[in-house]
């Protein structure tokens, strides 16, 4: 049975005003963490960028102190770098160019900041271990690989399986083993992860945090009887005011949020937890950024940088999956309390501003398209 997607459900609190983000709001603070907050300033700058301002600001001088990025990122830069090979790795595509531009300036910018992790071992042991077990390593082409769920994770690590011989193709049809025949950074000694961290070619691949989440949820708790049982059973039951017996298939994507709303983001599942929280994108310098959007260029794009057998490509998608197209989004969002989709924004707003996605627009006059 798939979830039923609308059933508003009502927020608690205070409906938290217009559609547009405010520069004098009240700073947010993220419901269920542990007494940490996200600063005002930071938040504000965040919402900026998501909201594709950096760009405007930098132009008109507002950010002086910082400098234009070389229209070829040097090798120790942070960036989407290219290479001699243009057919990938510089498209011609203007409006990508300039993504590319607006997430390595924001993240050079956020991440310079005093109070941002510049290692792996300014993290917390917690930080840390959740980092560690989901950068995926590969000796024989010498590079690291975060894998973020509901990314494209599971045909990279097809990919990683084929490279180290523990799997014939790409394309063989078998349930994903998630564990056996990878090797995990996190199960190396410190010197050992300091060496691949400091010679090694490292990448994440990135999606709109909305689009993520709702991947997610139509996944999980419309398919998956595991997550119906261990998570759906309790949302049902903590979230909805005249709960019947549910055996979790039936989680409203209202209920859904609502949830998340009071999960502290480093205790989250995987699937749903901040891609920042996962792969850490400050204390590790990723040299290649890719996006979902792009996911075929990018990810031939890399396996052409790690010199990887021609005959291996990323795999086509299987017939059998259902993508979140724009007009699902747009239907989830849109029968979804406003106040609920800007309570959650905070705790996703390192995601949307890092990699340059801008803020789910919820506004009547959208929304009646």
């Amino acid at each position: 049975m798939f979830p039923h997607p609308l059933a508003p459900v009502a927020v608690r609190g205070a409906e938290m005003g217009a559609t547009s983000v405010r520069r004098a709001a009240v700073p947010v603070r993220m419901r269920g963490s542990s007494g940490t907050m996200l600063l005002p300033s930071m938040l504000m700058f965040g919402v900026i960028v998501a909201s594709s301002g950096l760009l405007l600001m930098i132009e008109r001088g507002i950010l002086a102190e910082m400098k234009p990025p070389p229209l070829h990122p040097s090798h120790g830069d942070l960036a989407w770098r290219s290479s001699g090979d243009t057919k990938a790795a510089a498209p011609e595509d203007m409006n990508y160019q300039v993504l590319q531009d607006v997430r390595n300036r924001t993240i050079r910018t956020m991440c310079g900041q005093k109070n941002m992790p510049h290692s792996i071992w300014e993290l917390s042991a917690g930080q840390r271990r959740t980092v560690l077990k989901h950068i995926l390593v590969s000796d024989k082409y010498r590079f690291l690989y975060c894998y973020v769920p509901k990314v494209a994770c599971s045909n990279w690590k097809r990919i990683l399986k084929v490279l180290d011989g523990a799997l014939e193709n790409v394309n063989i049809k078998l349930k994903m083993d998630h564990k056996n025949d990878l090797v995990f950074l996190g199960d190396m000694k410190p010197d050992e992860i300091s060496y691949r961290l400091k010679h090694y070619y490292k990448f994440i691949f990135v999606r709109d945090p909305m689009e993520r989440l709702l991947s997610a949820y139509r996944n999980k708790f419309g398919e998956i009887k595991e997550y119906q049982l261990k998570y759906g059973v309790e949302i049902v039951k903590r979230y909805r005011k005249s709960p019947r017996k549910s055996t979790g298939d039936d989680v409203t994507f209202s209920e859904f949020l609502l949830y998340l709303l009071d999960e502290e983001a480093e205790r989250m599942n995987e699937h749903w937890m901040p891609i920042y929280n996962l792969c850490q994108p400050c204390a590790v310098r990723y040299d290649f950024i890719g996006s979902y959007e792009r996911l075929n260029v990018d990810a031939n794009y890399i396996l052409e940088h790690v010199q990887a057998p021609s005959f291996i490509r990323f795999p086509e998608r299987q017939s059998w999956y259902k993508p979140v197209t724009r007009e699902t989004l747009h239907y989830y969002l849109c029968n979804t309390q406003r106040g609920l989709i800007k309570g959650l924004l905070p705790k996703y707003i390192l995601d949307f501003s890092l990699f340059a996605y801008p803020l789910p627009n919820v506004t009547s006059e959208f929304c009646r398209q």
